[in-house]
């Protein structure tokens, strides 16, 4: 990257995957650009890694379901980001004729648009300088419907179409594009999703949010455009790929249904 200290903006960096891969950022030495809604954990992350690793950091207090929030905080960035995480997302559990229609809105919202918009806003500086990573973190439920949570499992489908097309065009200028995977992964997402899971995923083991970061730091560094972080997953999605459309419907149905 360019020989000064690069910056990376992270949304959703207040705690699980995003808090991870915003401290592999802070252990490379680069400068951090953090988002999230939560201004006191940011401002706790950022006493402790300034001085600790000797960068500089950013603190924005948003929240990006609200429509405009995105091109706010960019309006509000120290510099051009040479990384973009798009890692603030959210999920909603129920049948979709009972769940509200005003937290789909907001869901879509922040797991298409702000994403979408902050692509498209922080590019162009990449573009110009040529080099850049973008790491959009999607999901294994990116991979087949998701009865009792169909809105999410849609939006994280359109990050993954996005992220693997937006890679292929880019190829050859210098910016990357890779799309983060994981399975269910102990981040607190399940309670913010309001989840009830049924008996035969009640003791499903979860990730470590760290892992997965880790792991995903390491492709967008590489200019991967797809991990699917650990074995399991991996096979699921190979499996997933050729199996019926109806057949995997039906099995994650019984899989969510609520016990």
């Amino acid at each position: 990257m360019a020989t000064e200290t690069p910056w990376a903006l992270v949304t959703g960096a207040s705690g699980g995957i995003g808090e991870a891969l915003a401290r592999c950022f802070a252990e490379d030495g680069c400068n951090l650009m953090l988002v999230a809604r939560s201004q006191d954990k940011l401002e706790a992350l950022a006493a402790n890694w300034r001085p600790r690793y000797g960068i500089a950091v950013q603190v924005i207090a948003a929240d990006l379901a609200q429509p405009g929030a995105a091109d706010a905080v960019f309006g509000q960035l120290v510099a051009a980001p040479s990384y973009l995480v798009n890692n603030a997302g959210v999920g909603l559990y129920g049948r979709f004729q009972d769940t509200a229609l005003a937290e789909e809105e907001a869901m879509v919202e922040l797991n298409i648009m702000a994403l979408t918009r902050l692509c498209k806003l922080c590019l162009p500086a990449m573009l110009a300088r040529g080099e850049g990573r973008i790491l959009n973190v999607a999901s294994t439920a990116a991979f087949q419907p998701g009865p009792y949570m169909a809105v999410y499992y849609a939006t994280k489908a359109y990050v993954l179409s996005l992220s693997e097309a937006m890679a292929e065009e880019l190829k050859g200028n210098g910016v990357t594009v890779t799309a983060l995977c994981p399975g269910p992964t102990a981040s607190g997402f399940q309670a913010g999703a309001r989840m009830k899971l049924g008996n035969s995923l009640k003791h499903l083991a979860l990730a470590d949010a760290d892992e997965v970061a880790r792991a995903g730091y390491r492709a967008m560094m590489a200019g991967r455009r797809l991990l699917v972080p650990g074995l399991l997953n991996k096979l699921m999605v190979q499996g997933l790929r050729l199996s019926p459309r109806r057949l995997v419907t039906a099995l994650v149905a019984r899989l969510s249904r609520p016990a």
